[in-house]
């Protein structure tokens, strides 16, 4: 928990961090111009997670919507005063939105202006009807809907694997083949707009390098990350690849670490997303270039 915490927070060893990497990004750089409803406002779409609760990589001063779904969050939203809202929202009772019932009601405007629920799939793309696959494809309907998307969040889970985990079959495979025909739908679906996004995938979850007595995984030390985009310099393993050798091994039993998480976050952040002030991004990192992985094209 300490782990994804600190992945999420961009603080390592540092529980006091008051919010998350990317709400201070949006409060330290520029709203592009996509991302603006009106000439001088950001749009109450700007950063989204499709999650009941803000996650702790949203949580901060910048105004993050939270929702289940698009149509929980019209009907649910759209259903309350300002002044209930307001009041669900300083208890945290209700987490449909980080920000003030007036920006909420703006959103609700917005998001039936876009009109989502006459929305079509494009290029043939197949998202799973999984919980996974159904938050792609609205991430993807607000892109598509032009409402002002600049950050999207999305999980998946099911990774906890002690028992019974398979191999090319099973659980494991189950999960795998979920995550990827979503993602795959997801950047089908998009087409020629993936020029202008980057899907990179987190977790501190990573799994021990050997079976344990039940034909599962423990909880292991280090993991991998993916970047899909078509800026990305793809097909290819970035960093230091470790190797599984038991003398390779931390601990003898876990994938070693070799990268600072935020090597990839800061390089994501200023290639793609054009960021400037890493430092407060991650304070207390020294974002050098030098430790990029050249996951990222620059341009």
């Amino acid at each position: 928990f300490d782990a994804q915490d600190y992945m999420e927070s961009g603080t390592p060893d540092r529980k006091s961090t008051p919010g998350g990497w990317l709400n201070r990004y949006l409060a330290v750089e520029g709203t592009c111009e996509a991302c603006t409803s009106s000439a001088d406002a950001p749009s109450p779409f700007r950063a989204v997670a499709m999650t009941a609760q803000t996650p702790r990589i949203l949580e901060g001063g910048e105004p993050a919507v939270a929702m289940s779904s698009l149509g929980d969050f019209a009907v649910r939203a759209g259903g309350t005063s300002a002044a209930r809202l307001e009041a669900l929202y300083r208890t945290g009772s209700a987490d449909l939105i980080h920000a003030s019932g007036s920006e909420m009601f703006e959103a609700v405007k917005l998001l039936k202006s876009a009109n989502p629920q006459r929305y079509l799939p494009e290029h043939g793309a197949d998202y799973p009807r999984s919980a996974f696959g159904q938050r792609l494809r609205e991430i993807a309907q607000l892109i598509k809907c032009g409402v002002g998307l600049e950050v999207a969040f999305a999980d998946v889970g099911g990774w906890d694997t002690h028992v019974n985990q398979g191999s090319t079959s099973g659980q494991l495979a189950a999960r795998l083949r979920d995550f990827g025909d979503s993602i795959a739908a997801f950047v089908t679906d998009l087409g020629d707009r993936m020029d202008d996004v980057l899907i990179l995938t987190m977790s501190e979850f990573g799994r021990m390098a050997r079976q344990n007595g039940t034909g599962g995984t423990d909880h292991g030390h280090a993991g991998a990350m993916f970047a899909i985009g078509s800026r990305v310099h793809g097909g290819r393993v970035h960093g230091r690849w470790p190797g599984l050798a038991r003398e390779q091994l931390h601990e003898g039993r876990d994938l070693a670490l070799t990268t600072d998480f935020r090597a990839v976050f800061s390089e994501l952040l200023a290639r793609h997303m054009g960021a400037t002030d890493l430092a407060t991004v991650f304070p207390g990192y020294s974002a050098s270039r030098n430790d990029w992985l050249g996951v990222v094209r620059d341009g």
